[in-house]
């Protein structure tokens, strides 16, 4: 498939098997987490479809002006793919393959910049490839140390405007009918600003640890429940008896 522009030329075509893709370590230890978490709520709330893709650090291709351009976003979120997951191991090729991801996310862990880099000479930067060749419709850049979110939306000329929050200070992602925000708090020994959801109402979507600890809170609660009405009870078989009435038990 080919996308042709007055600037480049744009050809989706699967990635060659002789291909090296780029074998870099993440840039922090955090990352990994911080993705995985991101899908793990999604998951549990089944709000991720059999045919959806969540890629970390994956490849996510095109070819421009006749040369392959491979970016690798922390998180990424394909709505369906079209392809058998087997056919999309080493790389993923939108329009090809399936759906273009609706939204992209880069986690911050350095200050060179390049991931607001509009560059669009070969290799082109990160922003503009989400922006002008991938046309993703969300942007996000997220500053874990800070806990500073910034989204950016395509708008009506294909141009990346920065998005506004709600009150609650998240970011309303329509394609996923869900709000994207920042929470703090601590998962797997990590104390600090995580990438949450929540739903249309303002429900947190929840990780499989909350949903264990919210089902022993309800567990006790019922004990407890349980408990006072056995109190109950005997006070008042105690005070029918003081009475002289015996009662029928």
């Amino acid at each position: 498939m080919r996308v042709t522009s007055p600037d480049y030329q744009v050809v989706w075509e699967k990635l060659p098997d002789d291909f090296r893709l780029p074998d870099d370590p993440v840039d922090n230890i955090n990352q990994p987490s911080l993705a995985a978490a991101l899908t793990e709520s999604l998951q549990l709330a089944r709000r991720l479809p059999d045919r959806a893709l969540t890629p970390t650090n994956y490849g996510i291709c095109a070819t421009v002006n006749g040369k392959i351009v491979v970016k690798a976003p922390d998180w990424a979120y394909i709505p369906t793919i079209t392809v058998l997951r087997s056919d999309v191991v080493r790389s993923y090729t939108p329009r090809l393959q399936g759906e273009i991801p609706v939204l992209v996310l880069e986690f911050l862990s350095d200050t060179d910049g390049s991931e607001y880099s509009i560059k669009g000479t070969y290799p082109p930067g990160k922003f503009f490839y989400y922006e002008q060749i991938l046309q993703v419709p969300s942007y996000g850049i997220f500053e874990p140390e800070a806990g500073t979110l910034e989204v950016y939306a395509l708008d009506e000329a294909k141009r990346y405007c920065l998005a506004s929050a709600n009150e609650q200070n998240r970011f309303w992602i329509p394609e996923m009918q869900l709000f994207l925000g920042v929470w703090q708090g601590t998962r797997e020994n990590r104390q600090g600003y995580w990438l949450r959801w929540w739903d249309e109402q303002g429900t947190l979507l929840l990780w499989g640890t909350e949903q264990v600890e919210q089902e022993s809170q309800r567990t006790e609660q019922e004990r407890q429940r349980a408990e006072q009405e056995r109190q109950r009870a005997e006070r008042l078989t105690a005070q029918l008896r003081a009475a002289g009435i015996e009662p029928d038990l």
